[in-house]
């Protein structure tokens, strides 16, 4: 018999349902009870949350809608685990998520398998269209709190006196000898770009976000954008010339904020005896060996001061956009399993780095032909490098509405569109973002002070 086409969609929904699924239980799986109570900073929430938000999702705006007969595995979750949907449910203070002792793990489990086995018996009896599109969008909110669990828990690994590691030694020590070879002062070229009328946003087939919508068309002037990311040994300079010290090149507010916290180099940096080093999901890592790795974990207010102390700026997002649009989605990415940003020559030359079940492994090189084959925008001399993976990077524009944006209907329009006051935009993805999450017209957005993310720096020149 012939399968059709609507057939087929389900069939690899449900595929795709299962991946996810179960790589946000991999990423756990060398954590303790113990590991996943944690909640080390205001914007974090702990793993055993993340594992209970991300069934909420799909039991509150899949199962609940589409699913007459299902039942509520317990009635006090949907208000429990519900996030910020205030037209949804009440929900706890996101500051006492780590309060939460019961449900313990073991029924937080239980209630995925729950919601599991019902949105695939869902996909088994066929899913209607509007159906099948809130699944997608549940996925993708799932790989967005995969990405959030690892920052999380590096945030709560620093935290600990005794600094536990996530994830053992790589076996690929290519970017420590790639930072080893490249000094910190190596030249930062720049790609010139010529401008003009640009359309931006998402456009064709493929799931996107409503805050990527509509498509629309803006006057880019010409620039120049840095070839890639700025390193950890460029950072140290900023820091040994005063960077922290000079008030002309911090904003107000940034410069209020930054002696207010204290700040005197990137979150999870470390001085010892005068030698600093930097705290990974590898563990700690000597500076020295991370000079000519990507700087990350910095706010907003910290990339506009660097970008003033060298002379050029943060690029807006949609010069980021017009750069990046058509090029090949790859790099340092979540699946590479690397997990920290890596030297621009070592960045995105990796097979599939997962092991059955989705947790990290030893990434193999691939051949330099290879490589260029298959993520050109990650070799030095072709364009931008580090484009995609490393460091989510942060751009000189807000976040905001895009002209005719239109939420979601219903209390799915409180996704993204409620947080269009305050924040700035980040394009690119990280080392922790999934691969297939991340596209030209993604728009990541957070708070200028927010450090706990993987954030990096690409200047702008012109």
């Amino acid at each position: 018999m012939r399968t059709t086409a609507v057939e087929s969609a389900q069939v690899e929904m449900g595929e795709r349902f299962g991946a996810v699924r179960r790589r946000t239980l991999a990423l756990c799986a060398g954590l303790t009870a113990e590991d996943m109570m944690v909640q080390s900073c205001p914007e974090a929430s702990p793993a055993k949350w993340h594992l209970a938000h991300t069934a909420w999702f799909f039991e509150s705006f899949v199962l609940g809608a589409f699913s007459p007969a299902y039942k509520l595995f317990n009635a006090d979750f949907p208000w429990l685990f519900n996030s910020y949907y205030a037209s949804f449910a009440q929900f706890p203070e996101k500051r006492l998520r780590s309060s939460f002792s019961r449900p313990g793990l073991e029924e937080v489990l239980k209630y995925r398998e729950h919601v599991d086995e019902a949105v695939g018996r869902l996909l088994e009896r066929g899913a209607e269209p509007e159906a099948l599109r809130r699944i997608e969008l549940g996925l993708n909110h799932e790989e967005q709190h995969q990405e959030l669990l690892l920052t999380d828990i590096l945030n709560a690994f620093f935290t600990n006196p005794l600094r536990p590691v996530y994830a053992g030694d790589s076996g690929d020590e290519s970017h420590v000898s790639n930072a080893r070879h490249g000094a910190p002062g190596m030249k930062m070229e720049f790609v010139e770009f010529a401008g003009g009328l640009r359309e931006v946003g998402h456009g064709g087939d493929g799931f996107c976000f409503d805050n990527e919508l509509p498509r629309h068309r803006v006057w880019l002037e010409p620039s120049a954008l840095g070839r890639r990311l700025v390193t950890c040994g460029e950072y140290a300079e900023f820091i040994a010339d005063g960077g922290y010290d000079r008030t002309e090149l911090w904003l107000s507010a940034g410069w209020d904020t930054m002696k207010g916290q204290g700040w005197r180099a990137p979150l999870y940096w470390t001085k010892t005896d005068g030698a600093w080093s930097a705290f990974t999901l590898r563990g700690e890592r000597p500076l020295e060996d991370l000079e000519a790795t990507p700087v990350s974990h910095m706010s907003f207010y910290e990339a506009d001061a660097y970008a003033r102390w060298a002379g050029r700026r943060l690029a807006t997002e949609f010069e980021w956009e017009a750069a990046g649009e058509g090029t090949a989605i790859g790099g340092n990415l979540l699946d590479s399993g690397m997990l920290t940003p890596c030297a621009a020559a070592g960045a995105g030359h990796f097979d599939g780095a997962f092991e059955a079940g989705g947790m990290p492994s030893h990434p193999s090189r691939k051949s330099k032909d290879a490589a260029r084959m298959g993520h050109p925008e990650c070799l030095p001399g072709d364009g931008l490098s580090q484009l995609y993976g490393d460091c989510w990077e942060w751009t000189g524009s807000a976040y905001l509405g895009y002209p005719g944006f239109q939420p979601l209907g219903g209390t799915l329009g409180e996704y993204n569109g409620k947080f269009m006051s305050g924040q700035m935009v980040l394009r690119g993805g990280s080392c922790v973002t999934p691969q297939r999450h991340i596209r030209a017209s993604y728009r990541n957005f957070f708070a200028p002070e927010t450090r706990w993310q993987f954030s990096g720096i690409r200047l702008a020149a012109r």
